[in-house]
């Protein structure tokens, strides 16, 4: 089957040093680029993270301190990275919660633009979570009907992902969903901005959910004190608040989100 594309989408998979976004590094990247015509281009790159790899990450996904010690920094691929996926949309497996958010940040650490502004982001697990509720392993078996082999090689785990993307939509293409306020349709559709709809879970602002959208469309704190006040009315009635977090252990995308809300209110005064 053919994917119904406007423009090119990157399946991309990540292995990193952990999976605190706001501090882990990546050691390698997967991308499976799929173009309008159907034509395909991987890319598989080790990264020097910069920082110790941990055993416990090692163990999972088989990549040692030594073996990324002569490669390249994120910092000085990333331009060209950068231009690869260049109008593309993004989709992966668990991607909106972590891969995408862990390379933004990698982007931004390096002072790299990278805008995610009118991008479809697809999250093949979301599909496989909200239809069936499996793991990877679990997808690919129930869904393409053999076993995984080489799990956690990310060059395996994207090239499973795009497989398993496809059977999808295939399966569920007249299936019926029933959402949390009753709502019945047709979800699973051979187009990238309904996917985009369909496995967008939350309607984030920032990229790790600290900030989101209410049922108004104002935006508002995911956590802590403040949570569900609008963003705007907690700057303003505690702007300790913002110096709070731009000094505090939250991900750089998250810092850079909160400034542009703070900007846009003053300049809305």
């Amino acid at each position: 089957m053919e994917l119904n594309l406007k423009r090119p989408i990157a399946f991309f998979d990540l292995e990193t040093t952990g999976v605190n976004v706001a501090s882990d590094r990546i050691v390698e990247i997967a991308i499976l680029k799929i173009m309008p015509g159907g034509e395909k281009e991987m890319k598989t790159r080790r990264i020097n993270p910069g920082i110790p790899i941990p055993l416990e990450s090692s163990l999972v996904h088989g990549i040692y301190d030594k073996d990324v010690a002569n490669e390249s920094t994120f910092k000085a691929i990333g331009k060209s990275l950068a231009e690869f996926l260049k109008d593309c949309d993004l989709a992966g497996y668990n991607s909106n919660k972590f891969d995408i958010p862990v390379l933004m940040e990698e982007f931004l650490r390096a002072e790299i633009e990278f805008d995610l502004e009118g991008r479809n982001c697809v999250d093949v697990q979301n599909i496989f979570h909200q239809m069936e509720q499996r793991t990877l392993k679990a997808a690919y078996k129930f869904y393409c009907g053999k076993p995984l082999i080489n799990a956690h090689s990310a060059e395996a785990d994207i090239e499973a992902t795009y497989e398993v993307f496809l059977a999808q939509i295939e399966k569920y293409k007249d299936t019926e969903f029933t959402d949390k306020a009753g709502k019945v349709s047709k979800p699973v559709v051979n187009d990238m901005k309904a996917l985009n709809d369909f496995t967008t879970v939350t309607k984030n602002v920032d990229l790790a959910g600290r900030i989101v959208y209410n049922d108004k469309g104002i935006e508002v704190f995911n956590f802590g004190k403040h949570t569900g006040k609008p963003v705007v009315d907690v700057l303003k009635q505690e702007p300790s608040y913002y110096a709070w977090m731009q000094q505090g252990d939250f991900p750089l995308y998250t810092k850079k989100v909160l400034t542009r809300i703070k900007l846009e209110s003053l300049n809305t005064k």
